[in-house]
């Protein structure tokens, strides 16, 4: 047997030294054990045919059972993964990093695990590696996997290159294990996330509503949205607003506060966001004031074409115009008139979904 080295880490803020040495052993064919959250793992270049074949050997697992495979990022998720569903971002959204492990169809053929761990000193390690990372608990097959440095190296010592000890894995428990790749979701192991939360979370719908500025006519929909659906008692939708060219942090305008407030409505409380790509991809209704919404959301995600509409399409239109017109710097006037455009529009979509 080779001599194993084996550094102690610091948890919370890994030495760079000691996590890029690790990256380099994984990046030129070596095996390395790293804490995650849930328990140990072995390490090792998804790219390098013969470090996949010894960590078969180790773990004793038959050659046709393949390794998920560990990112630092969630968007990796689309540099392995095709056909995404919109629950696998929700999903990522909600549990990612942690110990979720999502079964998606493979780019190339067939199926390929994902997960992204809740540990610095690994995802350290997977980024400054700079190459595909697979990392199956520290174990041989069907033996307890390990919570620390000492149960990892019981039956490794000696088979691995390099380990850290990253001290006890604070969750103690294997990640579980979500199969999006059929017409519904199947949850193939319940370990850390429980069965119900992940189902809850799949199955929970968001409404986006976008506009330019994130200040006034996506900030009426949104909070009179809301409000309806909590008349509804309906809790099993989110909704979201943000802007297409606003920074974040800003209150909504004076004037559309104020029509919210003849409504019923508090939206002292509004901060604006930028849209993002995970919050677009998330979502299942992506409602735009104008084309140019429309064509911008396209160029950002083009996957997401049947789920973005012109919220004008869902109001009493009496002309031939889609777009809500932006009421910044109008009168107060224009924006009761942009805001019972806007209602119209609500009430039809609070019935329909």
């Amino acid at each position: 047997m080779s001599p194993i080295r084996i550094v102690k880490v610091n948890s919370k803020n890994p030495e760079y030294n000691y996590v890029q040495e690790a990256a380099e052993v994984v990046k030129n064919g070596g095996l390395v054990i790293i804490p995650t959250e849930t328990v140990y793992g072995i390490a090792a270049n998804m790219m390098d045919p013969q470090a996949i074949k010894r960590l078969h050997d180790i773990k004793r697992r038959p050659d046709n059972k393949p390794f998920s495979v560990h990112v630092d990022k969630k968007e990796k998720t689309e540099d392995f993964a095709r056909a995404i569903p919109v629950a696998a971002y929700k999903l990522i959204d909600r549990f990612w990093p942690g110990p979720l492990t999502l079964i998606l169809k493979s780019k190339n053929e067939g199926t390929v695990g994902l997960r992204m761990p809740d540990n610095e000193i690994a995802l350290k390690v997977i980024s400054l590696s700079g190459v595909p990372i697979v990392c199956p608990s520290a174990n041989i097959s069907g033996l307890p996997a390990p919570n620390n440095i000492e149960e990892a190296l019981k039956d490794l010592s000696g088979l691995v290159d390099f380990a850290i000890d990253g001290g006890p894995a604070s969750l103690g428990r294997e990640s579980s294990v979500v199969d999006l790749t059929g017409h519904s979701l199947q949850v193939l192991r319940e370990g850390a996330v429980k069965k119900e939360d992940i189902e809850r979370t799949a199955s929970k719908k968001f409404v986006l509503f976008i506009c330019t500025g994130n200040s006034c006519r996506s900030v009426m929909a949104k909070y009179l949205l809301e409000k309806k659906l909590k008349e509804k008692k309906r809790t099993d939708i989110e909704v979201l607003s943000a802007g297409m060219m606003i920074a974040s942090g800003f209150g909504a305008t004076e004037e559309t506060r104020e029509v919210l407030r003849r409504e019923g409505i508090n939206a002292s409380g509004h901060l604006s966001q930028r849209v993002t790509k995970e919050m677009i991809k998330k979502s299942d209704f992506i409602l735009v004031m104008e084309k140019v919404h429309e064509e911008r959301i396209m160029e950002l995600a083009p996957e997401v074409k049947n789920r973005v509409f012109l919220l004008k399409e869902f109001a009493k239109i009496k002309d031939n115009n889609l777009n809500i017109l932006d009421p910044i710097g109008r009168s107060l006037e224009f924006y009761e008139q942009t805001f019972a455009t806007i209602k119209e529009a609500i009430e039809r979509i609070v019935d329909i979904i």
